[in-house]
């Protein structure tokens, strides 16, 4: 019966040592000195919006200018019927208004210099939102480029617009649209392009509102 006791007496001793090394050590307070580290949240940052790209080229004259009346909506003096249903952008003119602006565009091709060519080009709907601008019936395709090139549109207030023309198809490409929304084009507008260098066309807009200002322009008949 001695040795259970022995063993018995021997476990209990190593029982107390092992506590005694504990409280020297003091595990128990460090552990409860420990705290936990909250989770860290992942802080988001907010992107801004990149600003639209302003027009790098814009003419003068075109800022300056007053509000263009709606000529668009007059269907009792040209004698045509507007659709309610069409949006404003999507009206035509009349026939007749078409024409004289036409032939105001004419008169005006016959007055420049004959040493560059030039050419008349009809506006539509289409052509004054499109962001290209095909040219090839308008102009004689030996005056122009037989490649890919940068050329440049220079109003009647020397405002330059930097675009490519496309040989292949006889188009302006990008940069034609800020030209035309630039200049508040509409549908029967005329341009007339001069090519006065080889690359650089000088661009004259015959608006097809005249019509309704020729009358405003023309002087009173005298009394007899």
């Amino acid at each position: 019966m001695a040795e259970p006791n022995s063993y018995e007496e021997q476990r209990r001793r190593q029982v107390e040592e092992n506590k005694r090394k504990l409280e020297e050590l003091r595990l128990h307070r460090l552990s409860a000195a420990v705290k936990p580290m909250p989770p860290q949240t992942k802080q988001l940052k907010l992107r801004k919006a990149a600003a639209p790209p302003a027009l790098t080229q814009r003419s003068g004259r075109v800022a300056s200018l007053l509000r263009q009346p709606d000529y668009r909506n007059i269907s009792i003096l040209s004698g045509t019927y507007v659709s309610k249903t069409l949006p404003p952008d999507l009206v035509y003119v009349a026939e007749e208004v078409r024409a004289y602006a036409f032939s105001k565009a004419k008169e005006l091709k016959n007055q420049l210099c004959s040493d560059h060519p030039s050419f008349i080009k009809p506006i539509s709907n289409y052509a004054a939102t499109s962001s290209w601008l095909n040219i090839r019936s308008q102009v004689n395709k030996r005056y122009l480029t037989w490649s890919d090139e940068m050329v440049f549109l220079v109003d009647e207030e020397d405002g330059e617009f930097h675009m490519p023309y496309h040989a292949l198809s006889g188009s302006f490409g990008n940069g034609w649209k800020w030209f035309a929304i630039g200049h508040k084009l509409a549908d029967g507008d005329c341009l007339v392009f001069h090519l006065v260098e080889k690359t650089k066309f000088k661009v004259y807009i015959i608006r097809a509102s005249s019509y309704y200002e020729k009358d405003l322009l023309t002087p009173l008949a005298q009394p007899l």
